[in-house]
């Protein structure tokens, strides 16, 4: 058993929404029959030391069926602020006691339990405030995971102005090197070029290819991924035309 502070739960949050401009209502979009944001529940089910998992959506109704499927998978259901993600996770994390917090969000459905497990381990032997796998990313676009203090969110919180800020997590504790502890967790090759996230229509052309291929394997992992490219290098063609964080860098140009 891990390490961890008294009266704190590990926490998964897991961001989602059905608004999303690019490819709309793409977290309950199907794949292999079940909606995308199933997967990435249920993946992340599986990672050892976790002791809660949090669905955080918005508070619009429009986001009521993604509470009904948290319900459903027997996780937390929390709905909060729709244009202010930070201010979201904050009281998400506050009321559920949730420290250290993993952030992991429902558009990436092919999130690898197993590197959420080796990052975690290092978070808690090590008095970091702030751990990410992006940064720079040498993980497959779709496994990013972030993993902070309380403390941290609770600072950046108070004390990110940008709109740009408020609209993601972590860009103010990225953007304060003095003011966090912070560690990127890297890969020993670096797999960046490769995009496993869903943002557009062909990106959940290949998800939905992968999954169909590796249907035979019950927890497959980032290596079942890149031994099915090593033999179906066509593959990668298919969403290789979008380049990665495309939301964020618009958020900069609306601050």
């Amino acid at each position: 058993m891990y390490a961890k502070k008294q009266n704190k739960k590990i926490t998964v949050i897991i961001q989602a929404r059905l608004d999303s401009t690019r490819l709309p209502k793409k977290v309950s979009k199907k794949i292999q029959n079940k909606p995308m944001i199933w997967h990435v529940i249920n993946r992340i089910k599986k990672t050892h030391g976790v002791e809660q998992i949090i669905l955080a959506t918005s508070d619009d109704p429009s986001d009521i069926p993604l509470l009904k499927i948290a319900k459903k998978e027997n996780i937390i259901a929390f709905a909060g602020n729709k244009k202010n993600v930070l201010n979201r996770y904050f009281e998400c994390a506050k009321e559920f006691s949730a420290d250290p917090i993993i952030r992991i969000t429902g558009d990436c459905p092919l999130i690898d339990f197993s590197i959420v497990e080796r990052m975690l381990k290092k978070f808690l032997k090590n008095d970091y405030d702030y751990m990410t796998n992006t940064n720079p990313p040498t993980f497959p676009d779709g496994l990013d995971v972030e993993i902070f203090s309380f403390k941290s969110i609770e600072k950046a919180h108070k004390l990110a102005k940008l709109k740009s800020e408020k609209e993601h997590v972590t860009p103010y504790i990225l953007k304060n090197l003095k003011k966090f502890k912070i560690y990127n967790f890297s890969n020993k090759t670096n797999l960046s070029h490769f995009r496993w996230t869903v943002d557009e229509i062909d990106d959940l052309k290949l998800i939905r290819k992968i999954f169909a291929q590796l249907k035979s394997k019950k927890n497959f992992l980032t290596e079942d991924v890149l031994k099915l490219f090593e033999k179906n290098p066509d593959l990668l063609k298919i969403n290789s035309h979008i380049s990665r964080n495309e939301g964020y860098l618009l958020s900069l140009k609306n601050d």
